[in-house]
């Protein structure tokens, strides 16, 4: 395949794929709530979304009957998708019982098997957020888990049965290192791309998520496409996209500026414009670190979904973004 045709490909698959999010962007408030009920964390529920979300698109390509609604069966991609989660965390947690070494990443097999080893199976746990927050009908929910509705009405009963015993808490998350962190801020509130970059390993992902992955600090600060090159600067609207022009009513432009709070027992990276009434958060920064390194950056400034729940709970002030940068 030569690089013409990949470049093509590539200009076609973005453009279905964007069509695709605007028709679907009605649904991501309730299917970021279903996944935040089922999930941990906002950065599980957050994956759990994207993840959806592609699946369904790929899929999109294979199918050759009609679908159920839209709603419905959106909602069983993400509910298959964590249901087939949970089973690998039952099996990881198990081979972890059974083995003396440790697992390369058992941070995330232990998170996910939190939820599996509650009180409820997973099927339960689907139909009750389904049914008792999103106020989803039976024939919805039994779309939504590929099941009957004689299914449904019985993990309800079971699983509202056994809900007040489900455990509440949540595992304690690796912070990186506050070093790093502290590095990182003092680079980004100098607009120093070169300081920002060299605290990045080699094999470095930076992501924005559900828009942009780069791998490796050039495809970072690239100053045409990098996402710490765009981060750096004011929030602008044009041809190519942006933040929306009625998003940005009362931010007052100028640079952003980076602050690391702690967030439960995880530190995160709050990115403050200025706006009329005050300094506000837009982006929401996590880090995964390697040594004195940054070996993963995932950036959830087109995440308002995130971005609320996080600043709520820190109890600072934020406007959101949307969920797309395209016009």
């Amino acid at each position: 395949m030569s690089e013409q045709t990949i470049a093509t490909l590539s200009e076609e698959v973005r453009a279905s794929w964007q069509r695709f999010l605007d028709e679907v962007e009605p649904l991501r408030p309730d299917l970021y709530r279903y996944c935040r009920h089922l999930t941990r964390t906002p950065w599980d529920a957050e994956d759990l979304v994207q993840d959806a979300m592609a699946k369904a698109f790929v899929t999109l390509g294979t199918v050759f009957r009609d679908l159920p609604g839209r709603r419905a069966w959106l909602f069983r991609v993400a509910s298959n998708l964590w249901i087939d989660r949970v089973r690998r965390a039952r099996l990881e947690a198990s081979l972890e019982r059974d083995e003396d070494e440790a697992a390369v990443d058992p941070q995330a097999a232990r998170e996910a098997a939190g939820t599996l080893f509650s009180a409820l199976s997973a099927q339960e746990r689907a139909a009750i957020v389904l049914k008792d927050v999103l106020d989803f009908s039976l024939d919805e929910i039994a779309d939504a888990l590929s099941t009957t509705v004689g299914a449904v009405k019985a993990a309800l009963h079971r699983g509202r049965g056994r809900l007040a015993e489900a455990p509440s808490d949540s595992p304690a998350q690796r912070a990186p290192r506050a070093g790093v962190l502290d590095a990182f801020c003092a680079a980004f509130n100098a607009h120093d791309l070169e300081r920002m970059t060299a605290l990045l390993l080699d094999s470095a992902v930076v992501e924005i998520v559900g828009v942009v992955t780069e791998y490796g600090p050039d495809a970072a600060k690239d100053p045409r496409t990098g996402s710490f090159a765009g981060s750096l600067g004011p929030l602008t609207f044009d041809d190519r996209g942006g933040v929306g022009p009625e998003l940005l009513v009362g931010y007052l432009g100028g640079p952003p500026r980076c602050e690391a709070r702690p967030y439960r027992d995880a530190t995160v990276l709050l990115i403050w414009y200025d706006h009329e009434e005050g300094p506000r958060v837009r982006g929401v920064m996590t880090l995964q670190t390697a040594g004195d390194r940054i070996a993963t950056l995932r950036n959830y400034f087109f995440s308002p979904d995130v971005i609320a729940e996080i600043c709520t709970e820190l109890d600072v002030p934020f406007s959101a973004n949307g969920y797309r940068y395209w016009p």
